[in-house]
Formats: C-alpha cells, sequence, structure tokens
C-alpha cells in the first residue's frame, strides 16, 4: 500500500483524486491505480512496482489511451460523473464549468485563468500575457473547432503520471475531467515520454487522428504550460508566450 497524507490538502482535494481514478477506470481503457482507501487528509492507493519501458508496452498505452478517450464525458470541463465537489489540477483549482463548444471552453476556463495567475505571481510578462490573450481570443472565434466529442481525459499526462508495470501502464494523479483528446496528447509531447512515436502509433490504430493535429499541438500545450507557468517560474511563462504565437501564425495561415 502507498499513502499519499497531507491534513494542510484543499478541501474535497483527495476524494477529488479518488473520483477521477475511478471515473478513468470506468472507461476500461488505460488501467489507473487501484483506490484502498480516501479520506479528507489522505488516500491509500495500491503500491505499484515499476518496470523499464518497452515498445510493446507503449504501443499497448496509446491502443487504450484512445478507448480511454473514446468513453467519452457530459461536457467540455465537465468532472468525473458523480463528483459534485472541486477539481485540481497538481494542488491548483480546476474549473468544472461545463460547456457544449471546446472553443469557448478551452480558453476561458483552462488558459486564461492560469496565464492571469502567472501574471500575479511575476512569472508572465504583461506584453506576453496580451500575446496569450490574442491566442485564446483566436481559438473562441471558432478557427479550429471540429466535430469531435468530449473526451475522457486524465489531464495532467505527463510522464510522471505514466507508471510502467508489469500490466502495462497505469495511470496515477489525474486532473479528469471532459476535454479534448489532443489536450492529453500534447502533454505528453511536452514533457517527454519513453517511446512517445510508439503510443501515438498505437493511439492512431485504435482511433486516428483529425488531419493537421501535429499543427495543433502547440494549441493544446496552452494549458499545461500556463499551469506551469503559475508555480514554476519565469521560464515556463516564456515557453507559454511561444506556444501562443504558435497558435497565431497557424491562425494566420488558416485565414
Amino acid at each position: 500500500m502507498f499513502t499519499k497524507f497531507d491534513p494542510s490538502a484543499p478541501e474535497g482535494f483527495f476524494e477529488a483524486e479518488d473520483a477521477g481514478l475511478r471515473w478513468l477506470a470506468a472507461a476500461h481503457g488505460v488501467p489507473t491505480v487501484r483506490v484502498l482507501e480516501v479520506r479528507r487528509d489522505g488516500i491509500d492507493l495500491e503500491e505499484l512496482r515499476e518496470l523499464r519501458p518497452s515498445r510493446e508496452a507503449a504501443r499497448r498505452f496509446g491502443e487504450l489511451l484512445a478507448a480511454t478517450h473514446s468513453a467519452g464525458a457530459a461536457a467540455f470541463g465537465a468532472a468525473p460523473e458523480g463528483w459534485s465537489g472541486p477539481c485540481f489540477i497538481g494542488r491548483r483549482g480546476m474549473s468544472t464549468r461545463s460547456y457544449d463548444d471546446w472553443s469557448d471552453f478551452y480558453p476561458s476556463e483552462r488558459v486564461r485563468p492560469y496565464a492571469e495567475q502567472a501574471v500575479a505571481r511575476g512569472n508572465l510578462s504583461a506584453e506576453g500575457y496580451r500575446t496569450v490573450l490574442l491566442a485564446c481570443d483566436l481559438i473562441q472565434t471558432g478557427i479550429f473547432a471540429d466535430a469531435e466529442p468530449p473526451a475522457r481525459l486524465h489531464g495532467d499526462l505527463w510522464s510522471g503520471n505514466v507508471m510502467w508495470t508489469s500490466i502495462g501502464v497505469v495511470l496515477i494523479d489525474p486532473a479528469a475531467h471532459g476535454g479534448h483528446r489532443e489536450t492529453d496528447l500534447a502533454m505528453l509531447a511536452l514533457f517527454g515520454v519513453p517511446f512517445h512515436d510508439e503510443i501515438l502509433n498505437g493511439y492512431q490504430e485504435v482511433r486516428p487522428l483529425l488531419e493537421g493535429w501535429r499543427e495543433r499541438v502547440a494549441m493544446h500545450q496552452l494549458f499545461p504550460l500556463a499551469v506551469h507557468a503559475v508555480g514554476h517560474g519565469p521560464s515556463y511563462g516564456v515557453e507559454l508566450v511561444r506556444a501562443a504565437e504558435s497558435v497565431l501564425r497557424l491562425g494566420n495561415g488558416q485565414a
């Protein structure tokens, strides 16, 4: 058993983790760590024994991740089904306001709030913030809209939350919500993961991505970059601005 204990955790923090893990597990895609007990100040999890990553496990991870995403969500921004409390990414609060339109949801609830916090922390310049807002405004016009339904996202899918075990990849520490499936994949690319190409190959075999997805990676990285710009220093603010500039260039190419 592995126990996480923090009496200073925000109200609902560990309960939200439990709800996210169970919701992802219910998709019958990528396995999640098993919750043994959850309390106000902690959570008991099944202990995982890590193994060396392999190409075969990476490809299978991609296949199962496509299945997780395909299980869907009630709306963009929706919390895990059955959970009405707060949600978090890391220790930061995360909106659960629901939207029918990803083009409204993503800039309003996943980029602007954290960019504002990054400015307040001194990790994003005023000029950089204006660039991020321009990218948000462009997304909100619907220029990048597609027919993708809300996917069941892990929401914090960086390599540290991808555990390689004897049964394959097991996911931990979700920020689970309804979103665009390309956002999970963009986060994997942002922070690096073993055998990334094999993961994508497995994913594409099950549920191919829409044309132009590679050009949209920076747009879907705005969310994790904005979150990191709040608490991890100005270097992430710089990367956030670069991603926003990439979105603006992409928009100019599509105009």
